[in-house]
């Protein structure tokens, strides 16, 4: 068989990955975008391979397209220009739809319902989000976690904001107590913090998020990654690889398992 025909076929598709500032030995058909580091969603295992429920999510849907894949590690601010500019084909980091995000870029239909959350040391004794006056607040750089921080500053009461690339650094500095707490999504930190005693999800923070992968915008990518992602709920294999990383089967009114519309303005 031919090396391109190899690559180009579905038992292969999703095997090119790359780092970021490194390439693939020979072109994939699709790059794709995404902050490794995002635990449980794309990240490096001990082995040094990225890893996660968008990386299997993203390899299963280039193999019904007969594509292969590259991944290219950005940071989660840098993703929305990237993509845009057409740097990369798909962004994923558990993306939140959001009206004023699709007024510049598309989305396919969303596969995950979350939340955003509250994290702290356990030994700092706070409880929830009104223990945070005259606290400081950690936050991803251009997240809906940094905008809800932004926008309930003065109802919290918080004394600062620090921004962060990704759950990595941002753990770190609470460990430390160079932040007190960390508003990001729900469950990376419930991943994040199952076997560190030290760090709690503290609160809940109800936002009614919805996840997908990212394109730009009218790109035609969108809709057949849209239809593909239809195929993947009915057979039920979003369902399978939710219950891989979360421990847990998703409730059929969630949008892991329910076929939904493609996103649009409203």
């Amino acid at each position: 068989m031919k090396i391109r025909s190899l690559l180009k076929s579905a038992a292969f598709a999703g095997f090119m990955t790359v780092a970021a500032g490194s390439a693939p030995l020979l072109a994939a058909d699709l790059t794709v975008g995404a902050n490794i580091g995002n635990v449980p969603w794309e990240f490096q295992d001990e082995t040094g391979k990225t890893v996660g429920f968008e990386i299997d999510l993203v390899n299963e849907v280039a193999g019904r397209l007969g594509k292969s894949v590259a991944f290219e590690n950005i940071p989660f601010n840098g993703l929305f220009s990237a993509v845009q500019s057409g740097r990369i084909d798909i962004a994923v980091s558990s993306i939140t739809i959001t009206d004023k995000r699709l007024e510049s870029v598309a989305f396919a239909q969303p596969y995950y319902d979350s939340d955003q959350s509250l994290t702290a040391t356990t030994a700092s004794g706070l409880k929830s989000l009104d223990d945070m006056k005259g606290k400081v607040i950690g936050v991803d750089t251009g997240s809906t976690g940094d905008m809800w921080a932004t926008q309930n500053t003065e109802k919290y009461g918080f004394s600062d904001i620090r921004r962060y690339e990704g759950l990595a650094p941002a753990m770190l500095d609470l460990a430390a107590g160079r932040i007190d707490g960390y508003i990001s999504d729900i469950p990376a930190l419930l991943y994040y913090t199952k076997d560190k005693p030290n760090l709690a999800v503290i609160q809940r923070i109800e936002t009614g998020e919805k996840y997908s992968m990212m394109f730009a915008k009218d790109a035609p990518l969108a809709g057949e990654v849209n239809a593909v992602l239809t195929t993947l709920k009915e057979e039920g294999v979003i369902a399978k690889l939710h219950e891989k990383w979360f421990g847990a089967t998703p409730e059929d009114t969630t949008s892991t398992v329910k076929v939904l519309d493609m996103p649009s303005l409203k």
